[in-house]
């Protein structure tokens, strides 16, 4: 290969690879603006309505067992669910299962506001992904699920 071909063909893989890493940093910089949007859009990690909703789903579960899945701290914890208990949305009664912490259910209020949290959640899902069909939605699991699988044994171990 003559020298100037050399060249030509070094300053063509370099503007692939600026071309890569501009992709690179474009699929970044859209993932943390969406991760921005959600956390915007979403209840936080010790939210009342998350709690709420959770425990649409669960029924009932320990305090500590509610607080491990929130993965917030025990007091912060104790702190939502005094405030639910007092608003009459939950009732709080000692665990059969484990003396040291205290099982938490839905009150008749509390399920009728976690139902209405669920809804609004469901509606608010559908409307994030509306602009996509569902082979594009399909196509997008497919491939943050690839992601997510790699980051996971890559960053996370």
């Amino acid at each position: 290969m003559k020298m100037h071909e050399h060249k030509k063909s070094h300053q063509l893989h370099q503007l692939e690879r600026n071309l890569a890493a501009n992709i690179n940093d474009k699929l970044i910089m859209n993932l943390r603006d969406i991760s921005h949007t959600m956390r915007s859009l979403y209840e936080g990690r010790g939210s009342q309505k998350r709690i709420l909703i959770i425990l649409h789903e669960v029924g009932k579960i320990t305090q500590r067992a509610l607080t491990e899945r929130l993965g917030i701290q025990p007091g912060s914890a104790s702190e939502v669910i005094a405030k639910l208990e007092c608003a009459e949305l939950i009732m709080r009664t000692p665990s059969e299962s484990d003396r040291r912490t205290a099982d938490i259910q839905l009150s008749d209020k509390g399920r009728e506001l976690a139902s209405q949290a669920v809804n609004q959640r469901r509606r608010r899902h559908e409307e994030m992904f509306s602009c996509l069909s569902e082979d594009e939605k399909t196509e997008l699991l497919t491939l943050l699920e690839k992601i997510n699988t790699d980051w996971e044994q890559r960053y996370r171990k």
